[in-house]
């Protein structure tokens, strides 16, 4: 991993710990009761996802939607399934999260995805907001931190498939991956 492509760091692991641990709380408080099926979308809310539902003492159920729009690029592009749901949402409270809200493509794609299947009640949680670059009129319904128009990597997020593993936040200074 070639570290001199990283910038600053925007969230430090122990940030990010402190902002996924309030979530937690807030959507417990918030969401539904009863049992919640998380659709998270892949590759990039992984981690996320994993420390998010550790805060979530209730019952709940675990599946995962491959939606890619990145590719090799800093750019968004067209968006591609890559995995589909496994498991029934018919009339069940869903929790999508994602990690970065950017275009609001991709989370405008998934909420009417989980409509179509019949989903009781969607509640969207992303790990970052970037809303000047919003395309749609997409907003999520709990926000992790709120970014400026930069590419951002680690906690899950990556470039080219790189630098997912970093326990914290960074901008992408040069993007050419080796």
């Amino acid at each position: 991993m070639d570290h001199t492509q990283l910038g600053r760091v925007l969230f430090t692991e122990e940030q990010i710990k402190h902002r996924v641990q309030t979530l937690g709380k807030e959507l417990h408080a918030q969401l539904p009761r009863g049992e919640i099926t998380i659709v998270a979308l892949l590759n990039g809310s992984v981690l996320f996802v994993a420390d998010l539902i550790r805060h979530l003492p209730r019952s709940l159920r675990l599946d995962f939607i491959g939606i890619s729009s990145y590719g090799q690029s800093t750019t968004s592009g067209d968006l591609r399934y890559t995995k589909q749901l496994q498991l029934d949402v018919r009339d069940h409270h869903i929790l999508l999260v994602d990690d970065i809200l950017d275009t609001g493509r991709t989370l405008q794609s998934a909420v009417h995805d989980l409509r179509k299947l019949g989903a009781r009640s969607i509640t969207t949680c992303v790990l970052l907001d970037k809303p000047s670059r919003r395309l749609t009129d997409s907003n999520a319904d709990f926000v992790g931190f709120q970014i400026e128009d930069e590419f951002v990597v680690g906690y899950g997020l990556d470039y080219a498939e790189r630098f997912r593993n970093l326990p914290y936040i960074a901008v992408l200074q040069s993007a050419s991956p080796k």
